[in-house]
């Protein structure tokens, strides 16, 4: 394979790496001293407010210190987890804050990125941001990834292809099969990213995770997963990637900002990786839950597209932004779609049963008072 540092953007090639400083971990292990003044980072040595440590007992260090800018230790978890280099993984401020740091890396104005359509938002944003064309690949009438059209975007060699696995927020996804002929149609020329920010929920041979089918690759590539779906840490901000190439990823390092995860997201993902019980009480619930509302959408009448994460993308045959407002006023959030010719589309999360429960009587409730008002 040719260097794929060659993908990153000149600015980005020019920024040498932030000097953040070492971190009490490195000088003990270094140094071999019990007593160390941390005085290179301007921290208050008083910490945080006392207020904080009733919310969370053990929160004085993580508060008062910075975090470390790599955080070492959970790039060793999930690289032994994955069997890659630690050097091969990135952290992020959610993984949506690595869609920008591989778009300011990587595209450059008039650059093509491909994505499959109705896609997630921020894909085709931090694209635009940086100059770039969107290129939509469009599911399929009957929801699902057109193959034929994917493969003839890839072979047009765009600068990158990015996209869902499963799709956000359609459900669909790649089988092993469609994903390695997604594989064999690139080059070295083309970055590929594939955000499986739902892979968790994803259970089946029928769905691959790109990170075992891209290994040994000889391709650069990027897989981004999060903590904020299946690990339940939404509020904590943390995602990461893992990048097929470590003097890749360390270019990205130099896009990001220095401290972009916070010192309690990290401690709370390395805790969250160690309670695999939680993670499959929670899968296993949000799956058994789907079939569930999707049983009752179908009999009510409802397409629903098929999905592998832990939502349902629905065709109200309305406007989806009025019946938004109208489930709103049940006490019902849900997310109505507003990409062009998915205007009828709500996205529904699987929530607790009595949450879904709560969605199903407003959704029915809201249509029969639809019906019901007389035409003007």
């Amino acid at each position: 394979m040719a260097d794929p540092s060659s993908l990153i953007r000149g600015e980005i090639r020019s920024i040498p790496p932030y000097n953040a400083g070492l971190t009490l971990e490195e000088v003990r292990a270094t140094y071999h001293v019990d007593t160390i003044a941390k005085l290179g980072s301007n921290e208050n040595p008083l910490g945080p407010s006392p207020a904080l440590r009733r919310l969370f007992s053990d929160i004085g260090e993580l508060a008062r210190l910075y975090p470390d800018p790599q955080g070492r230790a959970l790039c060793t978890r999930l690289a032994a987890g994955f069997g890659v280099d630690s050097r091969q993984v990135i952290l992020g401020n959610g993984s949506e804050d690595l869609i920008g740091v591989i778009c300011r890396s990587v595209v450059r104005p008039g650059d093509t990125v491909a994505t499959l359509y109705p896609s997630f938002p921020l894909h085709e944003d931090y694209t635009a941001l940086m100059g770039g064309r969107i290129e939509r690949v469009p599911v399929t009438d009957d929801l699902t990834i057109d193959m034929a059209a994917l493969l003839a975007a890839a072979a047009r060699k765009p600068r990158m292809l990015m996209f869902s696995n499963p799709m956000n927020p359609v459900g669909c996804w790649l089988t092993p099969d469609e994903l390695a002929a997604v594989i064999a149609a690139l080059d070295g020329e083309t970055l590929l990213v594939i955000d499986e920010a739902y892979a968790e929920y994803a259970v089946g041979d029928d769905y691959p995770s790109a990170i075992d089918m891209l290994r040994e690759k000889d391709i650069p590539w990027v897989v981004l997963r999060t903590f904020s779906k299946a690990y339940g840490l939404a509020g904590l901000r943390i995602g990461y990637g893992i990048v097929g190439d470590g003097g890749l990823c360390d270019f990205f390092n130099r896009a990001r900002t220095p401290f972009n995860t916070n010192a309690i997201a990290q401690a709370s993902a390395i805790a969250a990786l160690d309670d695999l019980a939680h993670l499959q009480q929670s899968v296993t619930a949000a799956l058994e839950e789907r079939e569930r509302m999707r049983t009752a959408l179908a009999a009510a009448g409802y397409r629903t597209a098929p999905s592998k994460g832990n939502f349902l993308f629905v065709d109200a045959r309305r406007n989806a932004s009025e019946l938004a407002v109208a489930l709103l006023e049940r006490g019902v959030i849900v997310k109505p779609w507003k990409q062009p010719g998915f205007e009828t589309f709500i996205r529904v999360s699987i929530g607790a049963r009595e949450e879904n429960d709560h969605f199903l009587r407003a959704f029915k409730d809201a249509e029969s008072m639809a019906t019901a008002t007389p035409a003007k």
